[in-house]
């Protein structure tokens, strides 16, 4: 029984003392497992560089993540100095700077950095939510990726090693602008005009949603004067010399967005006046590369920054399950609680082994990733690279709404405290993954891609053979049933019409893709536990 007492002496320093020593990686025997499990005779240099990286994220990361967070610290815009010169200098805690330059000095996509050491120290990192560490790694490995393939002057060499290598112990960040004020994902719709001026190829237009706009370089999509070809150009946000002058190239920062998550990341609206550009790949193929390959690296990373928002909201929800008295029991002794930890803790494990296992597959894909569908490759090749684009897509949309309800259960275990924001992480991790489950391509947008691809190599391979191939050594019973399934969603012809039986195909489609990709997952946890 409880008596009056003006002197409470309730306070949540257990708690708060576990959470302070939390380790991410060597307190977590699940992340260990995957790690041997998908990483093979890389396993042990994996597990040296992630308990190394761990004790950065898990603490001196951690809390600058934490102190950035705040809204008194959020970015702001510096137009003019005092000299009433355009400078657009942008205005970021000097925790913030700090930090990334910490991260990107693990040399993350050089090549003395090996894929699964990248991997594992991207997924510790991204334990902090976006903290401005995690756009900009992903925008800025799709940028190296594409370099690596296509960089054959002096100026785009010189780029890709400032990001791969860094330059004088300076790693470069990437960023992507893509979107323009009449379509966000429809990129074929863009209008940013870029015009060959003698040598040099200038962009001229306006883009309007802009994330990472602190980056030293941004890949930029548009089309060369004339041409309704979508064309791919790399575009440094400042000419030799001129950092330092703060004299950006040709194009101004407009405006910041005010985004609902991600709030430590600039989001902003730019115009190109002539800013000098350097074509990446064909001029014609410029849309299957940044989709094929940009977009693809940075919606594989998308499941592995759920994952890893998933796995810090569920361990606190979990302890403070078991810290918490309410009516006289622990928390985390109640029936319909421990139902919740249950369904959660599954839904982390299996999105954690399902995103190595693709990271696994794909670096298997040789030749990495390719542009839009192959068609010259042999047979068995070309699936290889089917199955590894659908599975991305699948993964991004999977992945992305399972971490808003994940963490939106999590922040219920902590009851109204859940949703204050200096109580812990969980809120801004929530508002975090509402972001992370729309850019790169939002749920509707993947979701008809993926029919449209399932219906134009249908000639060359089988949706039920597609299913049988990624589920290979499952469940009987539930392949055959999820065959038969996208056989007969796939055999509807168009998405497109505006009527009572497509809207409910369309319904059909969405869920199925949902139950796909979980039939996947399960069976990536069941490899990794046996």
């Amino acid at each position: 029984m409880s008596l009056p007492d003006r002197n409470n002496p309730y306070n949540f320093d257990e708690f708060l003392k576990w959470r302070k020593g939390v380790d991410y990686y060597a307190d977590d025997l699940f992340i260990q497992s995957v790690v041997r499990h998908f990483a093979g005779d890389a396993w042990k240099r994996t597990d040296e560089a992630a308990r190394e990286m761990s004790v950065k994220a898990s603490f001196r990361w951690r809390d600058f993540a934490e102190s950035v967070a705040w809204p008194e610290k959020r970015p702001y815009m510096m137009h003019y100095d005092g000299h009433h010169r355009r400078i657009d200098r942008i205005i970021r805690p000097a925790e913030t700077e700090i930090m990334e330059k910490e991260v990107f000095s693990e040399a993350l996509f050089s090549e003395k950095t090996p894929p699964w050491v990248r991997l594992i120290k991207m997924y510790l990192a991204y334990q902090n939510g976006e903290a401005c560490i995690a756009c900009p790694i992903t925008c800025t490995e799709g940028l190296v990726a594409i370099l690596e393939r296509y960089a054959d002057k002096p100026e785009t060499k010189h780029i890709l090693r400032h990001c791969k290598e860094g330059i004088e112990g300076d790693f470069a960040i990437g960023a992507q602008y893509l979107s323009e004020i009449q379509g966000g994902s429809d990129v074929p719709a863009n209008v940013l005009e870029a015009v060959q001026e003698g040598d040099v190829w200038k962009l001229y237009g306006a883009k309007f949603f802009c994330s990472a706009t602190h980056a030293d370089y941004a890949v930029v999509t548009a089309k060369p004067a004339g041409s309704e070809e979508v064309a791919l150009f790399v575009v440094p946000s400042w000419l030799p010399g001129d950092k330092e002058k703060e004299i950006r190239n040709g194009f101004t920062i407009d405006r910041i967005k005010w985004k609902l998550g991600t709030s430590e990341l600039t989001t902003a609206e730019i115009t190109c006046q002539g800013a000098v550009a350097y074509p990446v790949g064909p001029l014609a193929r410029g849309l299957a590369n940044v989709v094929g390959i940009v977009l693809t690296y940075s919606r594989l990373t998308v499941g592995l920054s759920c994952a890893a928002f998933m796995t810090r909201a569920v361990r606190e929800a979990r302890k403070y399950a078991e810290f918490r008295e309410a009516f006289g029991l622990r928390v985390n002794q109640f029936p319909m609680v421990m139902g919740q930890l249950k369904s959660m803790e599954n839904a982390v494990k299996r999105t954690t082994a399902a995103a190595f296992k693709l990271y696994g597959e794909f670096l298997k894909l040789e030749g990495g990733l390719k542009g839009g569908l192959v068609k010259d490759e042999p047979e068995t090749a070309r699936k290889k690279q089917f199955d590894i684009r659908e599975l991305i897509m699948l993964q991004k949309i999977t992945a992305s709404w399972d971490a808003t309800d994940v963490i939106r259960a999590a922040m219920s275990i902590f009851g109204g405290h859940g949703v204050m924001e200096d109580f812990s992480c969980l809120p801004r991790l929530y508002r975090d993954a509402a972001v992370n489950e729309l850019w790169e391509g939002p749920r509707n947008v993947l979701l008809t891609q993926m029919h449209r691809d399932f219906q134009r190599a249908s000639e060359w391979y089988r949706p039920a053979d597609f299913v049988e191939n990624i589920l290979k050594g499952g469940d009987p019973h539930i392949i055959k049933g999820l065959a038969a399934e996208i056989t007969e969603l796939v055999a509807y012809p168009s998405l497109f019409q505006p009527d009572d039986k497509t809207i409910e195909i369309c319904r059909r489609w969405d869920d199925y893709c949902h139950r796909l990709y979980h039939a996947y997952q399960d069976q990536a946890l069941k490899e990794v536990e046996g």
